[in-house]
């Protein structure tokens, strides 16, 4: 199904590559699950001159060619490492197969070890002619300024609710589409993927409610959060931290969505709020396997049940459970 928010991107791209003005290498950038992967194959494929349409399409496809490398996180580690940084490079300076260039594409690109960035850098830094370099990011703080000077950054937005509503209601019809687009930070196709776990999140948003009403114990349920993904967990407290800001602080009209009580929301200092929120942020923009999961966990929720009286007083500069 067509990405149809992806028009303006697919079009500018189009353009350029018919002038013959793309860049050696760019960087998509964006919130997770609002089409970055679909858009970096859509364009590899039209450098590649293969069929692609004329919008990225959803569910992902990766294009199986021989002048295209995929770099991924591999199943059995955390982050992409120097040797598959080696093998593209070694890869991109060959010649074309099918003569219209090589392209690879890196993602998470704020996944790469230190090393590894370094060894693409000196690639960016004197890139083969009929060369494309797509980088994925959805963090781009974890990059180096080196790789991001090198690229061009191509911000890939968020469209409007009621357009993500109606795409992903032509995609499957649902009633919840609007609770799933919050926990997923507006993101439609991240929404896609929380469909299912709709479940889970109200579990949590009651474990949060009894929390902070003090009718739970932060240990217990740092430990049953701790078994699910990170990148879920840390995701959705960020969501409900940030609703209740909304509550507090911008007198908007928003439900909170964990039903945060409102004798909780009383004693709940503003400025210990941006702290908590911060916190959570930091920890999100750690990568994966960097910190202890539960430990941080711990830490945060023991914060909440407390109503967040010694949030200010932390030092945030070292987020909490990092090793």
């Amino acid at each position: 199904m067509e990405i149809d928010w992806l028009k303006s991107l697919a079009s500018s791209w189009a353009q350029q590559l018919d002038e013959g003005r793309l860049p050696h290498a760019v960087l998509l950038q964006g919130s997770r699950g609002v089409g970055k992967r679909s858009a970096a194959a859509w364009m590899a494929r039209r450098y590649l001159a293969q069929p692609a349409g004329e919008l990225p399409v959803f569910p992902l496809q990766v294009p199986e060619h021989p002048d295209l490398r995929w770099i991924a996180i591999p199943e059995d580690r955390k982050s992409i490492g120097i040797d598959q940084i080696r093998e593209l490079v070694a890869d991109i300076h060959l010649t074309s197969h099918a003569g219209a260039g090589k392209a690879a594409v890196v993602e998470p690109a704020d996944a790469m070890t230190v090393s590894a960035a370094n060894s693409l850098l000196k690639t960016l830094e004197e890139p083969p002619g009929d060369a494309l370099l797509i980088l994925i990011a959805d963090r781009t703080v974890n990059l180096p300024a080196t790789i991001l000077s090198r690229c061009r950054r191509i911000s890939v937005p968020l469209p409007s609710e009621a357009a993500s509503i109606a795409w992903l209601n032509r995609l499957r019809p649902a009633d919840n589409w609007s609770a799933a687009l919050a926990v997923a930070g507006q993101a439609p196709i991240a929404a896609v993927m929380l469909q299912d776990r709709l479940g889970e999140v109200d579990e949590m948003a009651r474990d949060f409610a009894a929390l902070g009403e003090r009718r739970a114990a932060p240990l217990e349920i740092a430990a049953r959060w701790a078994s699910r993904e990170p990148e879920f967990v840390f995701g959705w407290l960020a969501q409900e931290v940030q609703t209740v800001v909304y509550t507090l602080c911008a007198g908007r009209a928003r439900k909170v969505a964990g039903g945060t009580a409102e004798s909780v929301l009383k004693r709940i200092d503003r400025r210990n709020l941006f702290c908590y929120l911060d916190i959570i942020n930091r920890l999100r923009a750690q990568t994966p396997g960097s910190f202890n999961v539960q430990l941080a966990l711990e830490s945060l929720l023991i914060d909440w049940a407390e109503g967040l009286e010694n949030c200010a007083d932390r030092v945030i500069a070292t987020p909490l459970g990092l090793r």
